[in-house]
């Protein structure tokens, strides 16, 4: 089966968030949001995904995601639990500016965060 990973969008989880801080007449502005998020899938591959990825439906069955997806090859019948475990990391792009002295600026941060996925196999005999 294929694994959909998808970020529901917020502004906590994808952006854009922004805040403001004033000290006596200068004002700076952040704007924060997601560029990519590189998904470690412990099988040995990484997929880095541009956008916050498509939430799977029932009615999508066995296909692919269209954006952000993966599929293993392997039951994780040999890992701890039956499960594949893996980390997220989104990269946050911030943009900052201060009209008072006429600078403004960019910089990025990561946010990491683990995940477990079951992964099994099921073999049906026919008995007929």
């Amino acid at each position: 089966m294929p694994m959909w990973m998808w970020a529901d969008p917020s502004p906590s989880t994808f952006g854009p968030v922004s805040a403001s801080a004033t000290a006596g007449s200068v004002t700076v502005t952040a704007t924060a949001k997601v560029s990519q998020i590189v998904w470690t899938m412990s099988d040995g591959t990484t997929v880095t995904c541009h956008g916050p990825g498509t939430p799977y439906t029932a009615d999508q069955g066995k296909n692919m995601s269209p954006d952000c997806g993966h599929r293993y090859q392997r039951a994780a019948s040999d890992k701890p639990n039956g499960r594949y475990r893996g980390t997220a990391t989104a990269t946050w792009s911030i943009a900052w500016t201060a009209p008072a002295l006429g600078d403004a600026g960019e910089f990025t941060g990561t946010r990491t965060t683990a995940w477990t996925a079951w992964s099994g196999e099921l073999q049906v005999l026919n008995t007929n």
